[in-house]
């Protein structure tokens, strides 16, 4: 049999359903863009889709925020040396830690071999501050001054041990590799504010704590099994923001125009043959990628921004690829209606050498978070802005290594660690939970990761339980079958 009349009988079952059901689907709207179909058809797609590409019927009800930056501290943040005060360590220093305290948890194999577990006290020193009367670690000048803005929360509490399943975990709600990342999740359920932009945008920075961070994989902004259309797009700091946006070596706009126009009606063929909702994704990330070839170099050329504006984000910011550039970046881009903004700052990860490692990297992110959140509030847009800031685990009460008064380091702590919230409808001025002595056990409103995904899907108006998509006979979702909305965070 000839190829092409063997590749025209190989519609399967699953496909016929599939074009059946996609006929005025994502591959008809993108389409109607790149061809210049008639407005009508456009419609049809967008009443198929939702009017910006989301699910229809979503939000499920009124949102409190309209879009997410997630400052992701990737490593594990101390909660010692930032926002968890624990004064009667100093009294304990280098004594053994109570066996009380373990009791049967395991422990990684970087220290379950250690002859001792020392009692190790934070170098640095706390200060209340705000009306709240929160206790901040000196490391943290800038976030001091806007703690009443921010939603702490000290009894977060996950399941993995080790880096690459947690931060998995925190990211997918699974720590396998394979499920869709939060911000592809809410990409698919809620869709894009802005035609010119991706709904989900990534961009990572190295921080100066660490001269090696923990490895990120584009996985964690990955789609998994929803259709690869909503996944995250990474900036990168070097080179074009996203790779191939620059028309290659001697082709215009007119002649980009022309070849995208003629791969447009190979791959609508191909989709009216076998209705594969990748060859829609294909055909909607061209023409996504020739809109942004106008789009994104407005959005990285940061010139017009005001003298205090940059000087509000510290002298890095006038760095690419820095984290306080990133953030400038993030407030450009939620400005822009961009749905999901993800920063990854890698470098929080101190198992020796912690005080000066961590000394720095504090700094590297202390004043442009702040900078970020005072920037929004400003504007008016941190009322529906909601931020996210903190790593995949915590650290423990026992030095790893060596321990002196003014060194040492800590293992990796599931247990108990402090991540925070601002604006986007979060409880500003709140501190959630509380910890033991040794903050190594939760005494207070225990906080899983089910439970903190569930809020934050809440607080954009979806109800965790109902955003679900069918794969191999079941409905998943973010929180899989846990997740319990956390009303206290709620402003």
């Amino acid at each position: 049999m000839h190829p092409l009349l063997e590749r025209a009988m190989t519609t399967t079952r699953r496909q016929f359903f599939s074009r059946a059901a996609t006929g005025v689907g994502i591959g008809t709207a993108a389409l109607a863009s790149l061809l210049n179909q008639p407005l009508s058809t456009a419609a049809e797609s967008a009443s198929a889709e939702g009017a910006d590409g989301g699910l229809p019927g979503m939000p499920h009800f009124a949102p409190r925020a309209k879009r997410v930056i997630y400052l992701c501290q990737s490593g594990g943040p101390s909660q010692f040396e930032t926002f968890d005060y624990k004064p009667e360590l100093a009294k304990l220093f280098d004594q053994d830690v109570p066996k009380s305290v373990f009791g049967s948890q395991r422990l990684t194999g970087m220290t379950s071999g250690q002859a001792r577990f020392a009692v190790t006290p934070s170098y640095y020193k706390f200060k209340q501050h705000g009306e709240s009367g929160t206790w901040v670690s000196e490391l943290l000048p800038h976030l001091a001054e806007i703690i009443d803005e921010l939603c702490l929360i000290k009894s977060v509490h996950t399941e993995a041990i080790n880096h690459d399943p947690a931060i998995t975990f925190f990211q997918t709600g699974s720590q396998q590799p394979g499920r869709p990342s939060f911000g592809a999740w809410v990409n698919y359920g809620l869709g894009s504010e802005n035609q010119n932009l991706p709904a989900f945008v990534v961009m990572n920075s190295m921080g100066t704590g660490r001269p090696v961070g923990q490895p990120l994989y584009a996985r964690l902004w990955g789609s998994g099994f929803l259709p690869s259309s909503y996944q995250g797009v990474q900036f990168r700091s070097v080179g074009d923001p996203v790779m191939y946006l620059s028309n290659p070596p001697g082709l215009d706009g007119a002649g980009r125009r022309e070849l995208l126009d003629g791969l447009a009606q190979i791959n609508q063929l191909q989709q009216s043959q076998f209705g594969d909702p990748e060859i829609a994704t294909r055909i909607a990330s061209f023409e996504m990628a020739y809109r942004m070839q106008t789009s994104v170099p407005e959005l990285i050329d940061v010139s017009g921004e005001t003298k205090q504006t940059l000087e509000m984000y510290g002298d890095d910011v006038a760095k690419p690829g820095t984290y306080a550039r990133n953030c400038l970046l993030a407030r450009r881009l939620a400005e822009r209606g961009v749905r999901f903004i993800q920063l990854y700052h890698r470098g929080w990860d101190q198992h020796g050498d912690l005080v000066p490692q961590i000394s720095r990297q504090c700094h590297d992110v202390d004043q442009p978070t702040a900078a970020l959140i005072k920037d929004l509030k400003q504007r008016g847009m941190l009322e529906d802005t909601l931020i996210i800031w903190g790593g995949e685990f915590g650290r423990t009460v026992y030095s790893q290594g060596t321990l002196t008064k003014d060194n040492y380091g800590r293992d990796h702590h599931p247990r108990c660690f402090t991540m925070f919230l601002a604006g986007g409808g979060s409880n500003g001025g709140y501190s959630h939970g509380a910890t033991d002595d040794f903050s190594y056990n939760i005494t207070e409103a225990p906080l899983h990761v089910h439970d903190l995904n569930a809020t934050i899907l809440h607080l954009l108006g979806i109800d965790h339980e109902r955003l679900t998509y069918r794969f191999q006979g079941r409905d998943f979702r973010l929180t899989d079958v846990h997740g319990t909305v956390v009303s206290e965070l709620i402003g």
